[in-house]
């Protein structure tokens, strides 16, 4: 690892990493906010916040306004890039910001190119919490959310690995990436035309097709440009109503899909997983 960036910030350490990921055969970046007193005495628990389509690991630490509520519960936050980046990874020919460099979806691609590099399923869910919990004063229990894309990969990793996390949240996600134009690209390109192998990385039917343990909370914002071609969030409500899966969705009158919306309601996703870590 290599230190590229540190901020004192609200008694805890904002720090920023690079470093040699062999999940996806490059350079990848990733940002920690860790909270006052975090020691190997007194680790703390991490929250995982997966970001959206042209989102850095810099847009949640810097827009959320999460870290001074984290410093008081003593939480950790982890921030990754959105998908693998360098002038090895292949990038959509046309420059398109919904697909390829900052649009990984967090699914491990199976089709040429994106297979060699595009394995962010593997790196969020094996290979950054191994290195986290290695070299930093953090316990193994941690929650995930995220933002849009990364709503969705929050809610599908939280879903399909209910034995690591003990909760799960998100914002304004792709809800049902298998019926929107961004999920309809972003999974053929990445895992091929049938439309079996989309499953696994689909909050609705993973949620529809089986009851799921892990707390999940969810926020929507009514005046969000992508809700209702991009986001389907009632895809999430009938498919939880079908597996008799407890969820809770909060629809915010006049809200967009900005990080004034994340800022509005951060704190009580906070909450919700400090709670559920036992910090509250």
């Amino acid at each position: 690892m290599k230190l590229v960036g540190e901020n004192r910030v609200f008694g805890g350490r904002h720090l920023r990493y690079t470093h040699s990921s062999e999940t996806t055969h490059c350079e990848m970046t990733f940002a920690l906010f860790l909270p006052p007193f975090a020691s190997a005495e007194k680790p703390v628990p991490v929250l995982y916040w997966l970001s959206g389509l042209t989102c850095t690991d810099q847009n949640f630490m810097q827009k959320a306004g999460a870290m001074k509520l984290a410093a008081e519960l003593g939480m950790a936050i982890v921030a990754p890039d959105t998908s693998p980046r360098g002038d090895d990874v292949p990038d959509d020919e046309n420059g398109a910001y919904d697909f390829g460099h900052g649009a990984g979806f967090y699914v491990d691609a199976t089709q040429a190119p994106w297979d060699k590099h595009y394995k962010m399923y593997s790196y969020i869910t094996q290979e950054l919490p191994a290195l986290i919990e290695r070299e930093f004063p953090v316990t193994k229990e941690k929650a995930i959310s995220g933002h849009s894309m990364g709503g969705h990969g929050a809610l599908v990793i939280g879903m399909r690995n209910p034995n690591k996390y003990v909760s799960v949240s998100a914002f304004s996600p792709i809800a049902n990436p298998s019926d929107c134009p961004w999920g309809k690209k972003a999974l053929s390109l990445y895992l091929g035309e049938d439309k079996t192998a989309w499953e696994d990385y689909d909050a609705s039917l993973l949620l529809a097709n089986k009851a799921h343990y892990i707390p999940m909370l969810v926020e929507q914002g009514t005046k969000d440009e992508f809700l209702q071609d991009q986001l389907k969030p009632q895809s999430l409500v009938h498919a939880a109503q079908r597996s008799e899966t407890q969820l809770t969705l909060n629809m915010h009158e006049g809200y967009d899909h900005s990080y004034y919306f994340i800022a509005s309601f951060i704190e009580e996703h906070l909450e919700f997983h400090a709670g559920h870590m036992g910090l509250i």
